[in-house]
């Protein structure tokens, strides 16, 4: 039997371009994945198609798995022989309990190893304008955990060496005790008028902070009804506050949901979140190459006009022709793409695109199953498929959960087929297949939309954008 290590990996405070390089490959030749809540999962879409996911997350007053099962559970699986990651929010270090795991899996003679990551404490002021440190008003600061392990759960701590000697206090998780925090900090020397900033989701497109002083923050955070999990930020430092480059985005606070259908909605989603928003995707799926097929490939020479229906399509059709060691001038065909990041990525392999696609014996498609089955009868050229789309329930579970821990403000559909699958199969997360009060606004790009389930229609993108920007403008006024 191979010899089993854990992982302990810090994921980061959850904009998903915050994990660190080894701990994406780490992710990458796990076979199994304990994740917690302030992990995001779109971590996991790194992993491989057999890796396992189980979810060790812990709610305010709610624990999902107790710390001695996680324990328990990374011995055993280790034991077996399993590469195993335990992916913590933030960095392990910093309040995540590693230190715990760390000392149960040296007792059972486990070998581990530690992969740092960037804590929310220093991430999180940042993305909302602040440093922690600066020359003129901050050459110190602290990172300090607002509970313990008391009937109260109150930080038992030096408030006096705290509100003396420490010019930036950053604390985790203090939201519950933020009144008991700041009433500490004076009553030990601390002016009532010193600022304080609380980050909610610091980093996420959810992001939200609200500014205040030792005496009002409370009340403030109160009327906004900021919870955990959130960053206080409490030190003259707050006042170079100016601007928040990550909260001024367009889209910030809004969470959307992208219903996937094909091999280019990342380029969606990846502009949405350049935007600000927070995206998830539904449904995930797992990609199988398919075979090469021989009877093409032999006489790819003859073509005249290649048609990619996606970006994978291209890569795909490549590989296997750089695998079978078929010589590229070979291709002597025009090409073209359905799609913009289809024709970027061949651009990016030094090919011109040609203006004119026309349908004949001498072209060929390219593309996935799916886009061949959603061809129309009428297509006579051949087609070349390069991939196929397999549902990958791993994630079915997480995304229900996170639907309901943080309600969706709008679903987008970019084509006819994602809005028939909300449709047949949205029950699975909790989205309801007909208008109601509860549904979000359901966006469909395009205007081959089914009729009858309140589904509006934009004509691409750029409409897209217009509208969710239009929209949030409403809300401005309505709020």
């Amino acid at each position: 039997m191979r010899n089993g290590i854990v992982y302990f990996v810090g994921a980061g405070p959850g904009d998903p371009g915050l994990i660190t390089v080894k701990g994406k490959q780490v992710l990458e030749k796990a076979d199994i994945i304990l994740y917690d809540r302030l992990a995001n999962p779109t971590f996991l879409e790194y992993a491989s198609p057999d890796c396992r996911f189980i979810y060790c997350g812990k709610l305010p007053d709610r624990h999902f798995m107790k710390q001695s099962e996680i324990n328990a559970l990374l011995i055993e699986k280790a034991a077996e022989g399993f590469t195993v990651v335990r992916l913590k929010g933030g960095d392990p270090s910093v309040f995540g309990r590693v230190g715990e795991e760390a000392e149960a899996l040296h007792r059972h003679g486990i070998r581990y190893e530690m992969v740092p990551g960037i804590t929310s404490g220093i991430a999180a002021p940042l993305y909302a304008g602040v440093p922690v440190t600066h020359r003129d008003c901050a050459s110190s600061f602290a990172m300090i955990t607002a509970h313990d392990t008391s009937l109260q759960g109150r930080p038992n701590l030096d408030w006096e060496g705290l509100a003396r000697s420490v010019q930036t206090l950053v604390f985790y998780m203090g939201v519950k005790n933020l009144s008991f925090i700041c009433r500490q900090l004076m009553e030990h020397g601390k002016s009532p008028s010193v600022p304080v900033l609380v980050i909610q989701w610091g980093t996420w497109g959810r992001q939200r902070s609200v500014k205040g002083t030792l005496q009002d923050i409370y009340e403030k955070v109160q009327s906004q009804n900021i919870t955990n999990p959130a960053i206080i930020v409490i030190g003259d430092i707050v006042n170079l506050r100016t601007y928040s480059w990550f909260e001024s985005k367009p889209f910030i606070g809004r969470h959307i949901m992208v219903v996937t259908q094909g091999d280019d909605e990342h380029t969606l989603t990846g502009r949405l979140r350049e935007y600000g928003a927070d995206v998830i995707e539904w449904p995930k799926r797992m990609i199988k190459k398919m075979p090469a097929n021989e009877n093409i490939l032999k006489r790819i020479s003859t073509f005249e006009q290649i048609f990619f229906t996606s970006r994978r399509a291209v890569c795909e059709f490549f590989d296997t022709l750089a695998f079978k060691q078929i010589d590229i001038r070979r291709v002597t065909a025009s090409l073209n793409a359905a799609t913009e990041a289809a024709k970027t990525e061949l651009t990016k392999r030094g090919f011109r695109l040609s203006g004119h696609q026309g349908e004949s014996p001498h072209s060929l498609i390219v593309g996935s199953r799916q886009a061949a089955e959603n061809m129309p009868d009428s297509v006579s050229c051949p087609f070349y498929i390069t991939h196929e789309h397999i549902p990958d329930e791993r994630f079915t579970s997480m995304i229900e959960r996170t639907i309901s821990e943080s309600p969706l403000q709008m679903i987008i559909c970019p084509g006819k087929e994602s809005a028939q699958h909300l449709l047949s199969a949205g029950k699975q997360i909790g989205i309801s297949p007909n208008p109601t009060a509860n549904r979000p606004p359901v966006i469909c790009i395009g205007e081959d939309i089914p009729a009858g389930y309140g589904f509006t229609a934009v004509k691409n993108q750029e409409q897209l954008f217009a509208f969710i920007q239009n929209e949030m403008k409403d809300m401005l006024v309505h709020s």
